[in-house]
């Protein structure tokens, strides 16, 4: 087939859709539509196979690169380089009439790194703290959903809005407010990518988990109270001690200073006993 008749047999194919009337004419058999999902960087197979059985000439119609792999009698398998979205038109001939299969090609770029980020990851009850989730490089954004969540409870859900041409990062933050069961939980952040509607499946990432830690200023408060009553106790057990101990030696120097007089009153009073004594036997002596 020449280049002007592909040209010829692309606009055909436009004239049907936009003019039913025309393209009754031109297309005994109603169009069948595929769609097709391609990551992006990667080719596609197409199979372009006639539904009789020796169609008179067939092809596959599009604007970017095709290869042709195999072919048989009634069918051409190609590959295809996709880049971007489009559309491909297999086109075959049987018994006069002309048939088209039309394949709608969308291009996505899968969430395959999904990113989490806690800020700040020490708070108090009751302030403010931002959850973060990045997803690079993806595209088509319509089709992606991002969540948050703190275990399993949906802090935050986001789908994303506006055409992608090219990957790009998708970004999603939510400011909250700590509680205090914040830090009995992981958070993470799930990124979906819908292209069932497309043709495609679903896909699934999730990030690593990341942990918050709260600081409740009540505790401390307890726990000043407690070290200053601990404190206050300790104070006074030292200084009671020491006392005891300041009395203790105070009663003890006072028996030992009572003692010692005592002992010098007796030996006085010996020493004078003594005297009278030996003053007593002089007297006898000096009259015998």
């Amino acid at each position: 087939m020449s280049p002007f008749d592909s040209w010829g047999l692309f606009m055909a194919f436009l004239a049907l859709l936009c003019c039913p009337g025309s393209g009754k004419e031109a297309f005994e058999k109603p169009t069948w539509t595929k769609q097709l999902v391609v990551e992006s960087g990667r080719s596609q197979v197409i199979n372009c196979s006639a539904s009789c059985t020796q169609p008179e000439n067939s092809g596959l119609e599009t604007t970017v690169s095709k290869k042709l792999l195999k072919e048989g009698a009634q069918w051409k398998l190609y590959e295809v380089n996709v880049s971007q979205d489009t559309i491909l038109l297999c086109y075959f001939t049987c018994s006069g009439r002309q048939e088209i299969k039309r394949f709608n090609i969308s291009v996505f770029s899968p969430p395959k790194q999904v990113l989490l980020t806690l800020q700040p990851t020490f708070v108090t009850v009751g302030t403010w703290f931002t959850i973060e989730c990045r997803v690079p490089s993806v595209a088509p954004f319509e089709t992606l959903t991002i969540t948050l969540l703190r275990g399993s409870e949906i802090l935050y859900n986001e789908t994303l809005r506006g055409t992608t041409p090219s990957p790009q990062e998708a970004i999603v933050t939510h400011n909250t407010t700590a509680l205090r069961k914040d830090g009995h939980h992981n958070f993470t952040c799930q990124a979906k990518m819908d292209l069932q509607s497309r043709g495609g499946h679903l896909i699934h990432r999730v990030s690593d988990p990341q942990v918050l830690e709260v600081y409740e200023p009540f505790q401390d408060s307890q726990m000043a109270i407690i070290i200053a009553v601990v404190s206050v106790l300790l104070f006074l057990f030292v200084a009671s001690v020491l006392l005891c101990f300041v009395l203790g030696e105070h009663w003890r120097q006072r028996r030992t200073g009572s003692y010692m007089v005592q002992a010098v009153q007796r030996r006085l009073r010996s020493a004078a006993n003594a005297g009278a004594i030996s003053f007593a036997s002089l007297n006898r002596n000096t009259w015998t």
